[in-house]
């Protein structure tokens, strides 16, 4: 269906999650089409607001940022609520909002999957990993990957697929911002990327982790609110009564009863268990959501975090299905809203405008403007999260341990990150710009798949099986790494429908049900293969891992334990 492939692309352009990304790769999204609107002047106001309160964050968070520390993890003084707003708000992307309740609007039940399937990632985090991470690290999950592993190898491995995975999530997002902008500001897309472009500089440059952790927190708060008011102001519509608004929705979509029914947007189970790894191990390996946990004092407030985190989105994505469902009963039955007048799905702008126009129907003029400021303000967040764990992986992990070989002072390395902060912006607005009108469908696919593929395995085992080796870890992530680019290419998405060859290569959507396996096979393969001295040093340094990494003892800021 026609709107369904329409809500998918929105839903990748905007940021993308995981699952919204891929299935875009099979929808074959379009970003080039985007309609630009009328200039919206509430929302450049309230965005104007916004944008004033966080530049005033980032003039205090500057002050406060002196260290290495306050730079790159806000000196370990967030607290887990506070740094479970932050991950939210890193997470919750423009996509969550504007592209899942448009997939709502478009395919009904289907949406709800598409909805809470994030969330089989997030107790992978809670039960293996956070407490982990922030025990044997200080500001890197390469710090991890490290900690007993040879480190010039292993940090340039995991630096780079931390890189690959910033600048292609970065990509998606300043696509995403250009389009947005032009259909809910009236906003030529140039000045949107460049906007987007020097604010997550400034916000990252001058008030490091403190800012980007206030301004995703002042994000979430935002959206939530909003989101619940929309959520509410639908409910009220009904009197509160699910089976009521299912009922009217029912009566106005095109697809009837079906729009309550599952299967139309995963058939393959080949494609569907692909998904489901790619979501699990994806949002796991992302650099910028593991960086957060390096922000909080000990162990148990990195666990708070991904609790409270947890809730919020959860929270939210039931919001985006009442949204979705809201918007089939109350915009598609306005003909203000359509192109086509009643019994069309087609909305103005494109259908990724549901929420849009439903916060219009609730709200009017005004709460549309605030709606439309707070998708702007939630791409910032999350540009300037991607921007700060990709410097993060330059001065850190590539300067400082690798070039410089644990040499380097904390100044000259924050200064480098600065430099660096300074440079993956420019990168990404041009990036922005050469991408504009291209299908960026296979670029978000890329990010989680390298995520997974790369950085997950490598990840895990480091910290859980005392037999890895620094052989085994960069030659198993490369394998990873390249298979899922090389099936992402080979895939029809861009094989066929970017490239223009009649037949895919690669005959399945998502590469992670071959590419994850492989990553942990061949890193296994080659560690036990390695008989060399520094490998029988790295299997005994284990021990001495593992009991950090469970108490606590010798960590940063592990006084609490």
């Amino acid at each position: 269906m026609k709107t369904t492939k329409t809500a998918i692309a929105s839903a990748l352009a905007f940021g993308g999650t995981a699952l919204l990304a891929t299935a875009a790769l099979a929808a074959g999204a379009d970003m080039g089409g985007a309609q630009k609107q009328a200039t919206n002047w509430h929302a450049i106001v309230m965005f104007v607001i916004f944008v004033g309160a966080t530049l005033g964050i980032t003039y205090w968070a500057a002050k406060r940022t002196k260290t290495a520390a306050d730079f790159y993890a806000a000196g370990g003084g967030i607290t887990g609520f506070q740094n479970g707003l932050a991950i939210a708000g890193d997470y919750m992307s423009a996509a969550s909002f504007l592209g899942i309740s448009a997939l709502v609007y478009g395919s009904g039940y289907d949406g709800l999957i598409f909805s809470v399937g994030w969330l089989v990632g997030w107790p992978i985090i809670l039960f293996l990993i956070a407490e982990r991470l922030r025990n044997l690290g200080k500001y890197t999950f390469a710090d991890v990957c490290g900690y007993r592993l040879s480190r010039t190898p292993i940090r340039t491995f995991a630096a780079t697929g931390s890189l690959i995975v910033v600048i292609f999530y970065l990509i998606g997002q300043m696509v995403g911002a250009g389009q947005l902008i032009k259909l809910l500001f009236g906003m030529d897309y140039i000045y949107a990327v460049m906007i987007v472009g020097a604010l997550m500089m400034v916000y990252v440059t001058f008030g490091g982790m403190v800012a980007t952790t206030w301004v995703q927190i002042i994000k979430a708060c935002l959206l939530l609110g909003g989101a619940t008011f929309i959520a509410f102001g639908v409910m009220a519509n009904f009197g509160f009564s699910f089976e009521a608004m299912f009922v009217k929705a029912i009566e106005v979509h095109p697809k009837k009863v079906a729009i309550m029914a599952p299967g139309a947007l995963v058939t393959n189970p080949v494609d569907a268990i692909s998904l489901g790894m790619a979501l699990m191990f994806g949002t796991a390996g992302l650099p910028h959501i593991l960086m957060r946990f390096f922000t909080v004092p000990d162990a148990r407030e990195a666990r708070k975090s991904v609790f409270y985190a947890t809730g919020f989105i959860g929270y939210f994505y039931i919001l985006t299905f009442i949204i979705g469902f809201g918007a089939i009963t109350m915009v598609a039955t306005n003909p203000e809203y359509l192109t086509k007048g009643l019994g069309s799905l087609d909305l103005k702008g494109g259908n990724n405008m549901a929420a849009v126009w439903l916060a219009h129907a609730i709200g009017g003029n005004l709460f549309l403007g605030f709606i439309s400021a707070v998708a702007f303000a939630t791409i910032l967040a999350v540009v300037s999260g991607l921007t700060l764990a990709g410097a993060s992986a330059i001065s850190h992990d590539l300067y400082a341990s690798v070039i410089m070989h644990g040499q380097a002072t904390e100044g000259k390395e924050v200064t480098v990150s600065k430099i660096a902060s300074i440079g993956l912006g420019i990168v990404a607005v041009l990036l922005g710009l050469i991408f504009e009108k291209q299908n960026v469908a296979f670029i978000v696919a890329l990010t989680f798949s390298v995520a997974a593929s790369a950085n997950f395995p490598v990840l895990v085992l480091s910290m859980f099986w005392g037999g890895l080796t620094t052989r085994g870890a960069v030659l198993g992530g490369i394998i990873g790494l390249l298979m899922s680019v090389i099936m992402v290419v080979l895939s029809k998405a861009v094989w066929v429908q970017s490239f223009g060859f009649k037949e895919a290569l690669f005959p399945f959507a998502y590469p992670a049900l071959f590419s994850v396996p492989a990553a942990f096979f061949f890193s296994w393969l080659f560690s036990i293969m390695d008989n060399s001295p520094q490998a029988q040093a790295e299997r005994a340094a284990y021990e001495a891992q593992s009991i950090r990494s469970e108490t606590g003892l010798g960590a940063e800021g592990a006084a609490s334990h």
